[in-house]
């Protein structure tokens, strides 16, 4: 008996050793970043880690932040993930009763660089569980920091005239148009009529597309303003009244819930700032009022609010107009010849 208990004592570490092994060659396929194509012409990001032989994860599901998953495992192949959120309670009638803590969950299977998946998402009511499918493409790992200094421009582009807005349109022509030029300035005016439904305002774009680019423009924020400039229709770098407040990657230059700037170089609103923005090789550089607050920092994937979430393809300069009033002018565009 003693020589068995010591085989074991001496085996037994291999053995946890080698099933940590093998649970982390079958999670092996699942690792990685995944842009996701969601139901409606959706965008959405996924990433999943294998760290100390468990599994964690991060999501973005349409819009919002970039958020970490409640759990993420292994079950019979494929990988499942929950997250949490709370929502309004309502009864039958669409009553709000209270509040209520939901757990959706996502399972997903994976053939080489495809990603195939199923959102299970509990009705607030309590009357079942609406399922979404969705699916996702592996994201080539980032490039080496690129030398801006080497970067070869091509001829500057006017992206608004001044007049109207020729060259612009909604990213969905359903919404309503809040924008228009006046005296140079590119205007968006979402006003609500109180007592009455929420008017959906939209997003302006520009009709060219672009790939690598420097743009260069000016935007007056009013007081809790909220906009936003989508670089190639992904990348959201921030617009908001934030002068004053504590750094956070929702701040005015911030890429919206994914990079922080370095430093405050906001105006209070109303004032007229600038924006000096390099997009090169999924990598940014954000000045804002002369000074850097993002220097050539990689891009993880696509923000909250993007048109889609293929990194790799050409998009469109756009801004945020579904949020508050906010003002532009001066918008000339810079592309980066390859």
């Amino acid at each position: 008996m003693r020589n068995y208990m010591s085989l074991l004592f001496v085996l037994l570490p291999a053995l946890l050793l080698a099933g940590a092994a093998s649970a982390q060659d079958a999670a092996k396929p699942f690792v990685g970043r995944w842009a996701l194509a969601l139901p409606n012409n959706g965008a959405g990001w996924l990433e999943v880690v294998a760290q100390d032989g468990k599994l964690a994860g991060s999501l973005l599901w349409y819009g919002g932040s970039v958020n970490p998953l409640d759990s993420v495992s292994l079950e019979g192949g494929k990988l499942s993930a929950t997250r949490s959120r709370e929502v309004d309670k309502k009864d039958a009638s669409g009553k709000v009763t209270g509040k209520q803590r939901i757990i959706e969950t996502f399972t997903c299977s994976v053939a080489g660089d495809v990603l195939s998946g199923t959102q299970s998402n509990p009705r607030n009511d309590g009357s079942g569980v609406d399922k979404a499918e969705f699916t996702g493409k592996r994201i080539p790992a980032l490039p080496a920091k690129p030398d801006l200094a080497k970067a070869k421009m091509g001829p500057a582009q006017v992206l608004f005239n001044g007049k109207d807005l020729s060259g612009w349109k909604l990213t969905d022509p359903n919404a309503v148009n809040g924008w228009r030029a006046e005296n140079g300035i590119l205007i968006n005016d979402p006003k609500q009529q109180e007592g009455k439904p929420h008017i959906n305002y939209g997003n302006l774009r520009t009709e060219k597309e672009f790939e690598d680019f420097n743009l260069k423009l000016e935007v007056n924020v009013l007081p809790n303003g909220n906009s936003g400039i989508y670089l190639r229709g992904i990348y959201e770098v921030q617009v908001a009244d934030t002068f004053g407040k504590p750094l956070d990657p929702h701040n005015m230059g911030g890429i919206y819930s994914r990079i922080t700037p370095a430093l405050a170089a906001e105006k209070p609103a109303g004032e007229w700032q600038t924006y000096d923005i390099t997009l090169l090789d999924r990598h940014v550089t954000v000045i804002l009022n002369g000074k850097t607050i993002i220097d050539n920092a990689p891009l993880a994937g696509c923000t909250g609010g993007a048109l889609w979430a293929d990194e790799f393809r050409p998009g469109p300069i756009y801004l945020q107009g579904d949020h508050t009033g906010v003002q532009y002018r001066n918008i000339v565009l810079t592309p980066i010849l390859k």
